[in-house]
């Protein structure tokens, strides 16, 4: 059975900065694009950067900068780099992974405050 682990969440101030892990348990064949995706209280999930299987990257406009999306083949992992952090980049994130089927992590909570 497939499962996507994230960690490395937690409470930071404004301005700090977490590492975000997405491990892969299980093999996923045929895998297209993986994603961080995050949802705030009361809003909807939105996504945050993707990553194809070429290695091309793209951002969501307010990550653009700040956050940086990898992955480790060999590992299995997927990382989501967040510098700058502010109250607004609070929200659980969530990753995602595209192939045959789609599969969520069941998420890591951020929050930003002093």
């Amino acid at each position: 059975q497939v499962q996507l682990v994230e960690s490395g969440g937690g409470l930071v101030q404004p301005g700090g900065s977490l590492r975000l892990s997405c491990a892969r348990r299980g093999i996923i064949f045929g895998i297209s694009t993986m994603a961080w995706y995050r949802q705030a209280p009361e809003k909807s999930r939105e996504l945050v950067a993707l990553i194809s299987k070429d290695g091309s990257t793209n951002y969501a406009d307010f990550g653009k900068g700040r956050f940086t999306i990898s992955r480790d083949n060999a590992k299995r992992t997927m990382y989501l780099e967040m510098n700058s952090l502010k109250p607004e980049d609070t929200a659980v994130y969530y990753c995602y992974v595209r192939a045959t089927s789609t599969y969520w992590g069941q998420g890591t909570q951020v929050t930003v405050s002093s």
